[in-house]
């Protein structure tokens, strides 16, 4: 398995760069601005989540800068994200709680950053990863169901899936599983009737699960 993995990742990598990146990726480094697109970014298309993150950035992009803005005004710049007025309350309470909580500075280990609002662990394993440049596994929608599609776990969700990870990927890859996934899940590796005569990287993959494809 180790020679056939790093195979795959080595064709993932080729193939991926045929696509956009995530718009999460495009502020990686900045624990703040990954906190808070992830957070828009939840249930909302790639688009329209980089129109509403630009928008809201260039208002602030800091917790003190954030919470100097109304509510209504964050509604008004992150919309049409989905359930963009929880988010709004979300974001506020985020801040509030980075500046009462971690002098204003973004949490770096897992345990801490899921106590904010909104903040799960896919949110904070991007924060840590993208944001901090440190060991974590983010397990999306996408990681999740082409990692249980090719075989390479047997898990019910995302949870399970980051945490069979942790034990069987090498680390060398945690960081990167996430973008590489999300690509060739959002662009070829479809949840329904996925593009596997296109696929460079069939001949290693079980379709578990796979009933229709093109």
């Amino acid at each position: 398995m180790p020679k056939t993995l790093d195979r795959v990742i080595r064709i993932l990598r080729r193939e991926t760069k045929k696509w956009k990146e995530p718009v999460v990726g495009h502020y990686k480094n900045d624990p703040f601005t990954v906190l808070i697109s992830c957070v828009l970014s939840l249930r909302t298309k790639d688009e329209t989540t980089a129109g509403a993150s630009k928008r809201l950035f260039a208002r602030g992009r800091s917790p003190r800068a954030i919470l100097r803005l109304s509510e209504k005004t964050i509604q008004k710049l992150i919309y049409p994200v989905g359930f963009y007025r929880t988010k709004a309350n979300s974001i506020k309470k985020i801040c509030r709680m980075l500046l009462s909580e971690y002098k204003g500075k973004v949490p770096d280990e897992i345990d801490e950053l899921v106590k904010l609002p909104g903040v799960g662990r896919k949110t904070a394993n991007l924060v840590r990863t993208l944001g901090y440049q440190k060991p974590g596994i983010c397990v999306d929608t996408h990681v999740h169901r082409i990692m249980n599609r090719w075989g390479y776990v047997k898990t019910k969700t995302p949870d399970k899936t980051e945490m069979a990870l942790r034990k069987k990927l090498p680390q060398q890859y945690w960081i990167e599983i996430n973008d590489l996934l999300v690509s060739y899940g959002q662009n070829l590796c479809k949840p329904i009737s996925p593009l596997c005569s296109q696929c460079k990287i069939a001949d290693f993959c079980k379709r578990i699960g796979v009933t229709i494809n093109r």
